[in-house]
C-alpha cells in the first residue's frame, strides 16, 4: 500500500437462488482466498447472500432471516482475515422496508449499508416488486449488534492510508444519467465497489464494459464491477459473471477478454489488479474542475495495517508514452504528424511565410523536423523548394550523417544547402581566445551557436521561419546550447519525446518506400550531437546516452514526474520493476540522480522556449503545462529521494 498501491479484488462465485448456505460458503472460501492472496477490497456481486434471481421469494421471513444470520456468520469470519475490506450484497430489511443492500465490513465490523438508490422496473427488471427506493440520505442504525450507518452517501476511508477511500453504488446505479459515483467520487472517494446483477445479452459486455471505462474516467477512480454469475436463475435471463476493474479510462482486468474459456468459468478465482489511489488524487488536484456542492456525506473510518503491495503482476509500459498496440502506435503517430504539422502551418500562414529554414543534421529530431515542414507545405499547398534544409558540417560531423541528410533532402525535393562552419568556428575561437586544442563546453558550444546564427540569417535572407527541432527529452535534461540550438522561430519537437522521435520516423519510413532506407539508417544511428572529432574510422565518438543516460529511462522518469507527480522514491520503484532484467536498482537510480540534478539546474532553458505545439499528455512550455523557478534546487529532493530509498 507504499506509494498508493493497493491491491483488489472481484469475484463472482457459484451462487443459487435462494440457498443461503452454499452461497455464505462461497463467499467465505472467497474471502480466505483474498486475504492468503493478499488483497485489500473484495467486491462480490449484488445480492450474494442470497442470488439476485430469488424473485418473490425476498418477500419470504425464512429468507430474510436466513439472509441476517448468513451475514452475522460471515462478519464473524471477517476476524479471521484482517487487513481486507469487503462489499458483500444482501436483502435487508430496515423501519419495516425492505432494501437492496451492500454490506461493508472489514474485520469483523459492519463500516456501513449502503442501499440500491435507483432500483428498475423496466423490461426484464421488476426491483420495486420487492425493493423500496431508499431516502438521499444517511441515518444511523443497529444491525446484528452494531450501532452503524445506513445510506446512499457513505465513504470509507483507510485511516492510515491516504487516498484510499471507497463508495459504493450497486447495478443500475452505474446506468443512469446522474450516477451516485459522480458525488461520491467529488466527496472523496478514489474507489468505487459495484455489486451488479446484469444480465447478459448480445452486444451488452462491449457495452458494460465501455460504461465503467468512461466512468472510471469521468469520475478519476478505479471502478470494481463485480457481475452474478452462471448460478443465477436462468427461467428468463442468462448472467455471465462479468467482472471489470477500470482506472481513470483504462481497463485493467475484463472477464470477457480472457482467451481461456476454462479460466473464464473459474468462479472460485478472484479477478485481480493493482490500483494506484495516489495517482488518481494527483489527477484530480491538478484539475481545478474537479468539484462540486456535494452535501450530506459521513465518513467511516477503519484501521488497516499499512503492508508492501508487491506489484508482482503490474504491467508498467517501459515506454510510457508508447502505446503496447502496433496498431494504436501507428493511429497515434499520424495525429501526432498531423498536429505538429497543423501547428506549423499556422504559424507559417501567420506569419505570412512561404519558407522555412532547418539545420539538417543526419540525426532523428531534426530528421522528423524536416519531415513536419514537409507535411505543413504539402497542407498548405506551398512549393517544397520554400523548405530549406541546410547542412553545416563541422568537427565532429561524420560521412554518415552529412550523407544521409543530404539524401534525404534531395529525394523529398526541397532545397538543399551545404555550409561548412569549420571556418568561422575558427575564426571565433580566435576572436574569443580559445584553442582549439581544448575540446571543452567552449568548443562545443561555439559550433552550435554559429549554427543556429546562419540559420536565423538564412531565414531572414529568405523571409521564412527558422523551425527547430529539439525533443521534449533533450529539455528536460537540458541537453541543448542556450540560445543555440535551444532557440528557433517555432519548435515541432517540443513535446516529443526522444523515444517517440524514433518511432514517428519509422512509421514514416514505413509508409514512404523511396525515403525507407535512408530514414531506417536515421534510425539506427547512435544519437550524438556530434561536436567531437570522429573516431579514426571515421565513426561517431560523443554518444549521447554514454553521456546523460538512456532516453529510455529518462522519458520514463520524465512522465511520471511531470504527468503523474509521483514522488522520485516511487519513479525508481516503478523503474526497478518495468526494467527488471534490463538495468539493475544501482544503475536505475544512478541515472535517476543525474535526471533531478539536470531537471532542476536546466529549467532556465526551459523558460525561455521559443513556442511549439502541444501533441501529448506531457510538455515542458512555460506558457503551458509547466512553470518552475529557474534556480530551484535540487540538493534537498535529491537527498530526500535517497533517504526514501534507503
Amino acid at each position: 500500500m507504499r506509494d498508493g498501491f493497493i491491491k483488489v479484488a472481484t469475484t463472482s462465485p457459484l451462487i443459487y437462488p435462494a440457498d443461503v448456505i452454499t452461497n455464505t460458503a462461497q463467499i467465505i472460501k472467497a474471502l480466505k482466498r483474498a486475504h492468503e492472496e493478499k488483497v485489500k477490497v473484495l467486491v462480490f456481486p449484488e445480492l450474494t447472500i442470497t442470488a439476485y434471481t430469488a424473485a418473490d421469494l425476498f418477500l419470504m421471513n425464512d429468507l430474510q432471516d436466513r439472509a441476517l444470520v448468513a451475514l452475522d456468520n460471515i462478519i464473524e469470519e471477517s476476524t479471521k482475515y484482517p487487513n481486507l475490506v469487503s462489499v458483500i450484497g444482501t436483502p435487508l430489511i430496515e423501519s419495516n422496508q425492505l432494501y437492496n443492500t451492500a454490506v461493508v465490513i472489514c474485520n469483523g465490523k459492519i463500516l456501513g449499508v449502503v442501499p440500491k438508490l435507483n432500483i428498475p422496473n423496466y423490461q426484464e427488471f421488476y426491483e420495486k416488486r420487492w425493493f423500496s427506493t431508499p431516502k438521499d440520505e444517511n441515518k444511523k442504525i443497529t444491525l446484528l449488534g452494531q450501532e452503524t450507518l445506513f445510506g446512499t452517501k457513505l465513504l470509507f476511508s483507510a485511516s492510515k492510508i491516504r487516498d484510499f477511500v471507497l463508495a459504493v453504488e450497486i447495478c443500475e446505479d452505474l446506468w443512469v444519467p446522474s450516477s451516485p459515483s459522480q458525488n461520491h467520487c467529488v466527496a472523496g472517494a478514489t474507489i468505487i465497489a459495484n455489486p451488479s446483477a446484469t444480465d447478459d445479452l448480445v452486444g451488452k459486455s462491449a457495452y458494460r464494459a465501455d460504461l465503467v471505462k468512461m466512468q472510471s474516467a469521468k469520475c478519476i477512480a478505479a471502478y470494481l464491477y463485480a457481475g452474478a454469475s452462471e448460478g443465477e436463475s436462468s427461467t428468463d435471463l442468462v448472467f455471465t459473471g462479468h467482472n471489470i476493474i477500470a482506472q481513470n479510462g483504462k481497463i485493467y482486468y475484463d472477464s470477457e477478454e480472457v482467451d481461456d474459456f476454462s479460466v473464464r468459468c473459474d468462479r472460485d478465482r478472484l479477478n485481480t489488479s493493482i490500483i494506484d489511489v495516489q495517482a488518481l488524487s494527483n489527477d484530480r488536484r491538478k484539475m481545478n474542475t474537479f468539484y462540486s456542492d456535494v452535501v450530506g456525506y459521513d465518513t467511516v473510518y477503519f484501521d488497516m495495517e499499512v503492508e508492501e503491495t508487491s506489484l508482482d503482476g503490474l504491467h508498467i509500459n517501459q515506454n510510457p508514452f508508447i502505446p503496447s498496440s502496433v496498431s494504436q502506435m501507428n493511429k497515434n503517430c499520424e495525429k501526432i504528424l498531423n498536429l505538429q504539422s497543423q501547428g506549423l502551418l499556422r504559424r507559417l500562414e501567420a506569419a505570412h511565410c512561404k519558407a522555412a529554414v532547418i539545420g539538417l543534421s543526419g540525426g532523428l529530431d531534426s530528421t522528423l523536423a524536416l519531415l513536419v515542414t514537409l507535411r505543413a507545405f504539402r497542407k498548405g499547398n506551398i512549393p517544397l523548394t520554400g523548405i530549406y534544409a541546410i547542412s553545416m558540417p563541422c568537427f565532429g560531423t561524420t560521412k554518415r550523417t552529412k550523407s544521409n541528410s543530404q539524401k534525404l533532402a534531395q529525394a523529398l525535393n526541397v532545397t538543399f544547402q551545404e555550409i561548412n562552419i569549420s571556418k568561422a568556428v575558427r575564426q571565433h575561437f580566435k576572436d574569443i581566445g580559445h584553442e582549439e586544442s581544448i575540446q571543452s563546453v567552449v568548443y562545443e558550444n561555439c559550433q552550435a551557436r554559429e549554427r543556429t546564427q546562419i540559420l536565423m540569417d538564412m531565414s531572414n535572407k529568405v523571409g521564412g521561419l527558422v523551425v527547430g527541432t529539439g525533443d521534449l527529452s533533450e529539455l528536460a535534461l537540458g541537453w541543448a546550447t542556450f540560445n543555440g540550438d535551444h532557440m528557433s522561430m517555432y519548435g515541432v519537437n517540443s513535446s516529443v519525446p526522444k523515444t517517440l522521435v524514433k518511432h514517428l520516423v519509422t512509421y514514416v519510413a514505413n509508409k514512404e518506400e523511396d525515403i525507407k532506407d535512408v530514414l531506417l539508417d536515421i534510425v539506427n544511428t547512435p544519437v550524438s550531437p556530434e561536436l567531437i572529432p570522429p573516431t579514426g574510422e571515421g565513426e561517431i565518438s560523443q554518444i549521447t546516452e554514454n553521456l546523460v543516460g538512456p532516453y529510455i529511462l529518462h522519458d520514463f522518469f520524465l512522465y511520471y514526474f511531470v504527468r503523474c507527480s509521483f514522488s522520485f522514491s516511487k519513479i525508481s520503484r516503478l523503474a526497478v520493476h518495468a526494467f527488471e532484467g534490463v538495468y539493475d536498482s544501482d544503475f536505475i537510480n544512478g541515472w535517476l540522480d543525474a535526471f533531478i540534478k539536470r531537471f532542476f539546474m536546466q529549467q532556465f532553458k526551459r523558460s525561455t522556449l521559443p513556442d511549439g505545439p502541444k501533441v501529448g499528455s506531457v510538455t515542458l512550455s512555460p506558457r503551458g503545462d509547466w512553470r518552475m523557478p529557474s534556480d530551484a534546487p535540487y540538493q534537498d529532493w535529491l537527498q530526500y529521494t535517497k533517504h526514501k530509498l534507503s
